[in-house]
């Protein structure tokens, strides 16, 4: 029997559990999740009937004293703090759509505070805080110097030494089988520093023979590649017959004057995830969590990915329940930080700021899977879109398309 103390966490924003399963297969026990969505609240209960949930789910309406309380916990006897703040103000397709984000004004922005709020209530051992690339933006990085200031007041005010690092990591390097860049923040109480491992796994098109490469689609759900669909994931929508025409691993640009395809549109006029479709051989685009009717990545094969598929790309097991309609569960796993990230970091947190002997080997991460088939044959274009066929313009660049330029014009009728 092991004589280690227990190493408590407490998870802000816990959506479906990504971050809190990946930590609790590492060795952390959960304490408390928040988290406000009910139908995700729903997910937490039927997937950890241990865990306890905080009530009410809404940060903003638990002072920091009241959700330590229901943890159980005193100042200083946390071990972990964990939580990924909703990243919208911060994210790229933000900045794509509108040239910019309201960031720090808007309202979503708050998270970030109350998350600062419970570091300086609880005083946790370490800090794991978990966002999208931009919220470290160059020039645009108010929420990284928020938390900086706050933890500068915290260690000031409580004589503590948070010292964050920040970490930007692609979930691919370490095991995963999707391109996720995230930006991690880290940080112990007493000042540790903290080192990102190099990466395990590797890109063997830049890391030549490598005996470890990228986990890939195939290895994720080759198995589950089935030729009679059901209807849940047969494609809709007026670009849904187009999907079949271009080849895996590439999206809508095949069908502009730059690439293999008819020139169907217009360079870089459509966002990136825009008829993406997946490489069998290469690790998945990123899952999102709202996606239209032609937002990839879509299956090898011109359809929707599964549910379940969608979730091996995240790395949830396969015992792992979503609660709700289709939408909502994508929803969920898009939202969700990759578990085997979560298992990843709680790991290395353990053996960096604890001293703790800990396996290297990743328990969520897929195994590799043989005898990957060929790509698919792409099929012609149908009629029907034919008459899109001709010369298009490109996109005048960030921050100068339509939506941006409307949004400037807005600015200075009211200026």
């Amino acid at each position: 029997m092991s004589n280690k103390p227990i190493k408590t966490m407490i998870s802000l924003f816990s959506g479906a559990g990504g971050l809190d399963l990946g930590l609790s297969t590492a060795g952390f026990t959960n304490k408390l999740c928040v988290e406000i969505d009910h139908i995700a609240r729903k997910t937490l209960v039927l997937n950890h009937a241990k865990w306890k949930l905080s009530c009410p789910g809404d940060i903003h309406a638990l002072t920091p004293a009241e959700l330590m309380k229901q943890a159980g916990l005193k100042p200083k006897e946390l071990t972990l703090l964990a939580g990924g703040p909703p990243c919208q103000p911060f994210s790229k397709s933000g900045y794509w759509v509108t040239g910019d984000t309201d960031r720090l004004t808007d309202p979503r922005a708050k998270t970030l505070k109350a998350y600062l709020d419970i570091v300086r209530e609880a005083l946790p051992q370490v800090i794991l805080l978990e966002n999208v690339k931009g919220i470290a933006f160059s020039e645009k990085d108010e929420g990284l110097k928020l938390l900086l200031n706050e933890l500068n007041s915290i260690n000031k005010a409580k004589k503590t030494n948070y010292k964050p690092h920040v970490i930007v990591i692609n979930a691919a390097d370490y095991g995963v089988p999707q391109s996720r860049e995230r930006v991690f923040i880290i940080a112990s109480r007493d000042g540790k520093q903290f080192n990102l491992p190099v990466a395990t796994h590797f890109d063997p098109s830049i890391v030549k023979n490598t005996k470890y490469p990228h986990r890939t689609a195939w290895d994720a759900i080759g198995d589950l590649d089935v030729d009679i669909w059901p209807d849940e994931v047969k494609p809709s929508g007026k670009w849904g017959d187009l999907l079949p025409t271009i080849p895996e691993g590439q999206n809508y640009l095949w069908h502009t004057e730059q690439s293999g395809g008819l020139a169907l549109f217009g360079w870089r006029t459509r966002f990136w995830s825009f008829l993406l479709k997946l490489a069998k051989d290469k690790p998945s685009w990123t899952i999102q969590a709202q996606p239209g009717p032609a937002t990839g990545p879509f299956h090898w094969k011109g359809r929707l990915l599964s549910i379940r598929e969608l979730a091996r790309l995240q790395t949830f097991p396969d015992d792992y329940k979503f609660v709700g309609d289709r939408r909502s569960a994508h929803k969920q796993i898009g939202n969700a930080v990759p578990p085997a990230i979560g298992e990843f970091f709680g790991l290395e947190i353990r053996r960096q700021f604890f001293g703790e002997r800990v396996r290297k080997q990743l328990k969520l991460i897929p195994e590799k899977r043989n005898n990957c088939p060929s790509p698919e044959k792409p099929k012609d274009v149908p009629k029907k879109y034919l008459t899109l066929v001709g010369t298009h313009d490109a996109h005048p660049g960030t921050g100068k398309g339509p939506a941006a330029q409307k949004r400037e014009q807005k600015e200075h009728i009211y200026a």
